[in-house]
């Protein structure tokens, strides 16, 4: 199943609110994609943002920003990105519940943010057999024994990728949030799920050698990827060669009209560097929003003439 849109926003913060709200009333069909529990203001309290009296909490902004969106007429969803390619009239996205979106152009939106266990051995262990990205490490895998752990879209479809590459995979986790979509596949996989525990710690010598488990259990392996959550905006940045700040390499790189060095491409917020503030968020998601739009109006005249 597939639908296109002239504009896809990923992330449900307050950059992907405002960037949906100037292109949709630039009268494109827009979709926003995300959660607002997922965005780094939902938790906090405003008390600095302009025009804004008295505290506010991050959840009662954003849900009014969801009404708002909602009733300009922007499709919301709460699906998670699996996969972003590039096609013919632009771009591709793999949704977790088994639909592709085909856009014009992409904003993305959705923070910089990198979930940790916190559990011990997991610092040490970094870049020697601990992994934050699956699309990035996997090959280094080849034949190997890993687990993965989380409980969302992001650690299954990691665990799913990483049957092509490792002998033994395992996905340790609270309990599966996902789409049945999703799941039905894992189900029909080689992937051992290990339900209803989480890590206590990683151990081993130079590199990773045991996962122990809280039930008590524990795995010997080779690696372990942490995957909490949705796939990251960087992941699925990379997907499609978007470049990154090279003094950061952690962030998008942009240029004041938000755009990337892919046509078509724009990033807001977090995702494009500090400050972390909700003020810079909305501020470039305007300008995401209203360039997403110029760029999938023109392509659409384009192809019509």
């Amino acid at each position: 199943m597939s639908e296109r849109k002239d504009v896809v926003i990923i992330g449900a913060g307050p950059a992907g609110i405002q960037a949906a709200i100037h292109a949709v009333r630039k009268k494109c069909d827009v979709l926003l994609l995300g959660r607002i529990e997922r965005s780094a203001l939902f938790s906090a309290h405003v008390e600095n943002y302009a025009c804004v009296e008295g505290v506010k909490t991050g959840k009662e902004l954003l849900t009014a920003g969801i009404d708002q969106v909602k009733r300009f007429g922007t499709t919301v969803m709460e699906d998670d990105v699996l996969k972003i390619h590039q096609d013919e009239e632009g771009f591709g996205l793999e949704l977790e519940s088994g639909v592709t979106i085909h856009t014009r152009t992409i904003i993305f939106a959705n923070g910089t943010s990198r979930k940790k266990l916190k559990v011990p051995g997991e610092k040490k262990f970094f870049g020697r057999g601990v992994s934050y990205c699956v699309d990035c490490d996997a090959n280094f895998y080849r034949n190997a024994t890993v687990a993965v752990v989380g409980n969302a879209s992001a650690a299954i479809d990691g665990a799913l990728t990483l049957t092509g590459y490792a002998s033994k995979v395992y996905l340790v986790n609270k309990e599966i949030v996902a789409s049945q979509e999703l799941i039905a596949k894992l189900n029909e996989s080689t992937v051992e799920n290990i339900s209803g525990t989480w890590v206590s710690e990683i151990q081993g010598q130079d590199a990773v050698q045991t996962l122990v488990l809280e039930n008590g259990d524990q795995l010997s392996l080779d690696g372990v990827f942490v995957e909490l959550g949705a796939k990251g905006a960087m992941e699925l940045a990379l997907e499609i060669g978007i470049q990154l700040d090279m003094d950061t390499m952690s962030h998008i790189d942009t240029n004041k009209k938000t755009e990337t060095n892919v046509a078509g491409v724009y990033a807001a917020g977090d995702i494009a560097g500090y400050p972390y503030q909700m003020a810079k968020a909305v501020g470039e998601g305007c300008v995401a929003g209203m360039e997403a739009a110029n760029f999938a109006k023109k392509q659409k005249r384009n192809a019509i003439g």
